[in-house]
């Protein structure tokens, strides 16, 4: 398939563009393109988006979308996509993915506007693929609550998936969380993903706690992807089920422990009650 003729004006519509995670040499040769002749770029930042744009030498209207957009600003950007192309971009990686910018697809969608979408970075994919985590089957759940509570019920929620779990998360909570997955999900791999593209990259597995006492001693810097083994699949035998039991009731009434066992293991939540109880009245 032969490339668009460069400098004609693109086909009216929105324009979906993934742009780099930290390293400006993975934008791809089509997004270049596409910046380069769309008529309005929407995004985050405009100050992170004005320096991608300024590495390129390119320079085009900027509009601020976000969190905190307001419908009109939607309409505004649905309105210049019936006569220009509007590019959608995010501070980093690719668009929609944990951000708002579905709504606006979902806008475009409905007034029957072309929606194009460009393949490009993606820092929970990129994660997957650095792991060694089992990826035939994988869960992108975005960022863990900041809230103790919060955070150990949606691991609860999500325990009993049999996939990777891929969470964002921040370097000063990175240590709580991953207290929260020792207690809530035993036994389970994890994988810190941080820095992804850039000078320092780096992606760390092990248990929570080898995780914990790394980062103890080397506190963690830049963006993190947070990766979780899927439950353990195959017969358990007592004496891991117990070291499992064990490793819970440090932190867990026998209840609570049984319950996570349960939820890491799938075997049965009443038979792990009675045998914490004997652990613990041993």
């Amino acid at each position: 398939m032969s490339e668009a003729p460069e400098n004609l004006p693109l086909a009216p519509g929105l324009y979906i563009v993934a742009t780099p995670i930290g390293n400006l040499g993975d934008i791809t040769r089509r997004a270049i393109d596409v910046l380069s002749r769309c008529n309005v770029i929407a995004c985050e930042d405009t100050r992170v988006t004005h320096k991608l744009l300024r590495h390129l030498e390119i320079s085009k209207p900027l509009w601020r979308y976000d969190d905190h957009s307001a419908d009109v600003d939607r309409d505004r950007l649905i309105d210049a996509m019936t006569e220009g192309a509007v590019v959608l971009v995010s501070d980093a990686g690719t668009p929609i993915v944990s951000d708002p910018g579905y709504r606006l697809v979902r806008a475009a969608r409905e007034r029957g506007i072309t929606v194009t979408s460009l393949p490009g970075p993606s820092a929970p994919v990129m994660a997957m693929t650095l792991s060694g985590l089992p990826s035939d089957r994988f869960l992108f759940a975005g960022f863990l609550p900041q809230k103790d509570m919060a955070r150990r019920a949606v691991l609860e929620e999500l325990g009993p998936v049999r996939s990777t779990l891929i969470f964002f998360e921040t370097a000063p909570r990175l240590d709580r969380s991953l207290a929260a997955i020792e207690d809530v999900l035993p036994g389970r791999d994890v994988a810190v993903a941080r820095e992804l593209t850039k000078l320092y990259e780096e992606c760390r597995s092990g248990s929570p706690a080898e995780l914990r006492a790394h980062y103890d001693a080397h506190p963690p810097k830049g963006e993190i992807v947070l990766l979780v083994g899927p439950p353990v699949s195959g017969p358990i035998d007592s004496r891991d089920a117990d070291a499992l039991l064990i490793a819970a009731l440090e932190h867990e009434k026998p209840s609570q422990a049984a319950g996570s066992v349960a939820k890491a293991t799938g075997l049965d939540r009443r038979t792990l009650y009675a045998r914490a109880l004997e652990l613990r009245g041993a």
